[in-house]
């Protein structure tokens, strides 16, 4: 069975590829099982070498990848190639970092000897989104190979050069065969890969629906996961917030990769005194953003990933217009393949699609509010949980918001990313788990208690 992927600015197809039979999946399993003890068994400085190599190699072939992303998803090319440079780091920083996190951990006990010590649990398989689809990869896979894991990765289907390019890299760093692998399978045989007992745990980001049903598949096989899933990011405005700073903020935060990110600001609650000028000069401001060829340097908003995406986000922003909303600008899809211009919605109340439901491309949704206590009922009356965000001139105060938002990262006067210093995950309905920073690498390992007596 072949599967057709399609540039999303020109409608045309982009790459055919063929998914993989059974015997070639079971091949790759085996090949994964047999590397994990050698692997393992490595100094973690030899770990080492060859993730800073796989660094290196994405910094090399840097224009590559980028054409790839921008052909296969719609990523603009600045920030495809952030995204590789992202990526680097993260291999230089666990290569650098891993041996702290690693180190065993003495505990006080009556014994003569008791500590904590880490070890790698084997398989992890992966299934990945292709909104970031080179950043979502390494994200997990550069602390699970310092671990001492190996990976099988399951990648979103309109992204599979990603995927290959992933693999060359990784084979380009040295990496001995099996300890990563590409498995270009449908759903159903994911399903199988991850019930197989040579996979020892699975990672994933993506939906919600995608996320139920592998947590569900890993609990009934009792393996340990990671979810990270959708968001409805608030980005909370306080009558008090600097405007020259918080505008700028807004549209970066809910336009970049066009929108297809689960940490964008999304819900934007703004208090009263502010609400009429912010709203006036955000309107302002993503009016400027220009819609096009994300591989033209002029461009500044992205087509999103697939048509069929496009129209279910319009689908919702007509449902939230009928139901009350106000459309300020856009709301209307281009005449592109799979364009939709960035677009905001005033008066967004509860019942509404815009208020309830995860809006995954360049929408915003305008949220007023009276005063502080009220833009805290709304920013957590939500069943997302990813982050959030909070913008005023008192710092004190921000903190005091954003210790009450109910989420896995809450920013003050800056906007929800990923950082790989710092632990990244959601809550609620956004998932569970962390990646990222020391939280990240001890997620796939067993954390194991040695007592002496």
């Amino acid at each position: 069975m072949s599967v057709e992927t399609v540039n999303p600015h020109t409608g045309l197809s982009e790459y055919r590829h063929e998914l993989k039979a059974a015997t070639e999946v079971e091949a790759r399993l085996a090949a994964a099982a047999a590397a994990f003890p050698a692997w393992a068994a490595l100094p973690l400085q030899t770990r080492g070498e060859h993730v800073r190599c796989a660094g290196a190699e994405l910094r090399r072939r840097r224009d590559d990848i980028q054409r790839v992303m921008t052909a296969e998803m719609g990523k603009l090319r600045r920030e495809a190639l952030a995204e590789v440079e992202k990526c680097a780091g993260a291999c230089d920083y666990y290569a650098e970092h891993a041996a702290d996190y690693l180190r065993d951990t003495p505990i006080a006990t009556e014994a003569a000897s008791s500590y904590v010590c880490y070890e790698p649990i084997g398989c992890v398989m992966a299934v990945m989104p292709w909104n970031f689809p080179i950043w979502q990869v390494f994200r997990f896979l550069a602390p699970a190979l310092m671990a001492g894991n190996v990976s099988v990765l399951k990648h979103a289907s309109n992204v599979p050069r990603c995927a290959d390019i992933i693999q060359e890299v990784l084979d380009a760093a040295g990496l001995p065969p099996g300890v990563f692998s590409v498995l270009h399978i449908d759903n159903a045989q994911a399903a199988e890969v991850l019930r197989d007992a040579r996979v020892a745990a699975v990672t994933l980001t993506g939906s919600e629906r995608a996320g139920r049903s592998i947590a569900a598949n890993a609990g009934d096989q009792l393996k340990k996961c990671v979810m990270e899933l959708g968001g409805s990011d608030a980005f909370v405005v306080l009558d008090d917030a600097d405007l020259d700073m918080v505008v700028p903020a807004a549209v970066k935060s809910r336009f970049d990769n066009a929108g297809q990110t689960c940490i964008a600001a999304k819900r934007f609650v703004v208090t009263a005194g502010i609400a009429d000028a912010f709203v006036e000069r955000f309107v302002q401001a993503a009016s400027q953003l220009r819609l096009g060829d994300p591989a033209d340097e002029a461009t500044t908003l992205a087509p999103m990933a697939r048509q069929d995406l496009r129209d279910e986000l319009h689908r919702q922003v007509e449902a939230s217009i009928a139901a009350g909303a106000v459309p300020l600008l856009g709301c209307r899809p281009d005449d592109s393949h799979a364009g939709y211009p960035a677009s905001i919605l005033d008066a967004v109340a509860p019942g509404m699609p815009a208020y309830g439901e995860e809006l995954f491309g360049p929408v915003a949704s305008i949220l007023r509010v009276a005063d502080e206590a009220e833009a805290v009922q709304v920013a957590n009356d939500t069943s997302f949980g990813l982050g959030g965000s909070v913008w005023t001139a008192d710092a004190q105060a921000g903190e005091r918001v954003a210790r009450q938002l109910q989420c896995g990262a809450a920013f003050v006067n800056g906007i929800v990313r990923s950082d790989v210093r710092l632990p990244f995950g959601g809550s609620k309905r956004s998932g569970f788990g962390r990646e990222l920073a020391e939280h990240g690498i001890h997620e796939f390992m067993n954390i194991k208690t040695i007592y002496v007596a």
